[in-house]
């Protein structure tokens, strides 16, 4: 951890003095951290698990290498034509993870206070702004990005479209769940496939994108099933993979590598011995920089994540015949869209399927769609058979972190649902 704490200092230092420097600096470091995940991978994870965490860092390295062929993007953006455009997806979720585990996150969010953002806008925003303003973040050919489920969204991608001085496209995804929406966000996708053409000179086949749609189809089906048949079997469970899955199964949907990553999970998972321990369902994103979580839940036989809402992307499945609509209702359908009852609802479905003894709903600083739904969601679940802990904190800024706070309700909880 030394080595990260100077990688990080540098990192910090060097944002203030020499931008570039400091990009070079990133780019640099995750590489090596990919090598080491080629070459000397955690055994104690799956294969699968192993090849996730090899293809997310080279989902972010794209960035930094090429951004002229890279989007920014939001995380539920339907990344099929970003990819069938010839574009990397640049996504502000995933790049603010690695900044903070690269323990370099609070230079970004102090820039960004103090060009005036709120200290309760979300800190993976924060942090990206900060490190764009900054000039460690290079510059996309453009942007592409959704309301769904995130406030934030509008006030980000806006501002960084302005800083960067690119083009930007938003999709509206209405709340309501009903077909009329459905052809309304997808006439907005045909659209998006005219603004990717005039900003890369690439026109999207639509008997590709087809194709797309079909892995992305297979991809998801793929995880689900994996999902209902670990509700037997022990996978050991670090807290990163989790997160890898969630961003993965959003900004890698319908390429090849995703499809490969959920096919290596069903032949991992025959091999799996019996279930052990207590089994966690996670809501929201993961503190992966926390000892205390770590302490309970990392590579530990007695109690293991056995799952997280972000990674459950869409149950339906999807007709490649209807590119346009298939990826639409995926956006209006999902389970992060309208009323909170429906998060809940494929959260309490989504738990029991993977066999969870509880759950743990990550109340994370400044995202007021799970903030303001803890007390409705504790009573559902619990309604339901299934004992929910409500963890107060911070998925990305070490600062709203409460350690104590966090070891002892953790372990409070874990205590109470029969853990060793």
């Amino acid at each position: 951890m030394q080595v990260v704490d100077k990688f990080g200092s540098y990192v910090e230092k060097f944002s203030n003095t020499s931008p570039e420097r400091a990009r070079r600096l990133l780019r640099t470091g995750w590489k090596m951290q990919n090598l080491r995940f080629r070459f000397f991978a955690n055994k104690e994870l799956m294969s699968a698990d192993r090849y996730l965490a090899r293809l997310m860092m080279d989902t972010m390295l794209k960035p930094l290498q090429n951004p002229e062929s890279s989007a920014i993007v939001s995380i539920f953006t339907p990344c099929e034509m970003i990819h069938e455009s010839g574009l990397n997806p640049y996504n502000v979720e995933g790049f603010s993870c690695y900044l903070s585990a690269s323990k370099a996150e609070r230079v970004f969010l102090q820039q960004a206070e103090n060009d005036g953002l709120s200290e309760t806008l979300c800190s993976y925003h924060k942090t990206f702004i900060g490190a764009a303003d900054k000039g460690v973040l290079p510059k996309p050919k453009c942007i592409v990005y959704t309301n769904l489920t995130c406030d934030a969204n509008l006030l980000t991608f806006r501002r960084l479209a302005d800083m960067f001085e690119v083009p930007s496209f938003s999709i509206d995804v209405p709340m309501q769940q009903n077909e009329d929406n459905v052809a309304y966000v997808a006439d907005q996708l045909r659209r998006l496939g005219d603004f990717l053409t005039e900003h890369t000179g690439k026109i999207i086949n639509e008997d590709k994108l087809k194709e797309r749609i079909s892995r992305s189809s297979r991809t998801l089906m793929n995880y689900r099933r994996f999902q209902q048949e670990r509700a037997d079997k022990y996978v050991p469970a670090d807290l990163v993979s989790p997160l890898y899955a969630g961003m993965t199964n959003n900004l890698l949907l319908g390429t090849e590598e995703e499809e490969t990553y959920t096919k290596m999970l069903l032949q991992d998972i025959k091999h799996a011995p019996a279930s052990k321990g207590k089994r966690i369902y996670w809501m929201h994103t993961i503190p992966f920089w926390s000892d205390a979580v770590a302490n309970e839940l990392r590579l530990n036989k007695n109690a293991q994540i056995v799952g997280c809402e972000l990674a459950q992307v869409c149950d339906m499945e999807l007709d490649p015949q209807k590119p346009y609509e298939s990826m639409a209702r995926r956006m209006v359908y999902h389970a992060l869209n309208g009323s909170v009852n429906r998060r809940i609802d494929e959260g309490i479905r989504h738990a029991k399927e993977a066999g969870a003894d509880g759950v743990v709903w990550f109340a994370h600083w400044g995202c007021k769609h799970t903030l303001g739904a803890v007390q409705l969601a504790k009573k559902r679940f619990e309604e339901q058979g299934l004992p929910l802990l409500i963890l107060d904190g911070d998925g990305c800024d070490r600062s709203h972190g409460g350690e104590g706070q966090t070891a002892t309700r953790l372990g409070a909880f874990l205590e109470m649902l029969g853990g060793e």
